[in-house]
């Protein structure tokens, strides 16, 4: 669904992503784990053109170059993204944040059923103002929003962070349906060791900027924890 070679971002003159390779392969769950200022989310917005990349390669969909894409064709393309820290509206309701998100499309206007079907809460509370939601269910409708586009592959940065556990498990029985009954293809960012070893099906670790492991989430062991993940 999407490879990533020898990618290299730069704030200035920092050298924050160091000839990144990734793949994250069609129909599965990939999770970025990494310390913190490793360079998880910068990934993240480079693939959707939040950053600006140097050099590399961000192949789509069997052959689409993400790199010389506007930020807003990379969602018509059918990737939808939930950034860190959910960036919903609080002022507006939450039928409008979900239909915020269809502005990317060109052939509906109408929310998809599935997406009040994965999250009832957002039918429940579709004329509430979005900044009146708990936390949690802020989140729901932030992925409820990115799924608004019926995408092909759905980011997901720290989807888990700041919110009650049930969400939690919620978010995560969501990821594998959407996976299992929709064919999608999900990319994570998370923290959250139980999270990830129930729901994703690989992994890749970062540090400083670079990938320094990777594999099918069996192998993510109590060693490659302890040497790059635990503070």
């Amino acid at each position: 669904m999407l490879s990533i070679d020898r990618l290299n971002q730069f704030y200035g003159e920092s050298h924050t992503l160091w000839d990144l390779d990734l793949s994250v392969p069609t129909g599965q769950c990939t999770c970025v784990m990494g310390r913190n200022g490793v360079g998880k989310t910068t990934l993240m917005k480079a693939i959707m053109g939040e950053v600006a990349v140097r050099s590399g390669s961000m192949c789509y969909a069997g052959g689409v170059e993400l790199t010389r894409k506007r930020v807003e064709d990379r969602s018509r393309l059918g990737i939808g993204y939930v950034p860190q820290g959910r960036q919903i509206f609080p002022l507006l309701s939450v039928e409008e944040n979900l239909r915020t998100g269809l502005a990317a499309r060109r052939d509906s206007r109408i929310i998809p059923a599935r997406v009040f079907e994965l999250f009832p809460v957002l039918e429940e509370m579709r004329h509430r103002r979005g900044g009146d939601l708990s936390g949690g269910q802020q989140q729901q409708l932030a992925i409820g929003r990115a799924l608004v586009l019926e995408p092909s592959l759905l980011i997901l940065d720290e989807p888990g962070e700041g919110i009650q556990p049930n969400i939690v498990t919620l978010i995560g029985e969501v990821i594998r349906k959407l996976i299992a009954e929709d064919g999608l293809t999900v990319l994570l960012v998370e923290q959250k060791l139980p999270f990830a070893r129930k729901y994703a099906d690989r992994f890749a670790i970062m540090d400083r900027g670079r990938p320094v492991a990777k594999g099918g989430i069996g192998e993510l062991s109590d060693a490659l924890i302890k040497e790059h993940l635990t503070v």
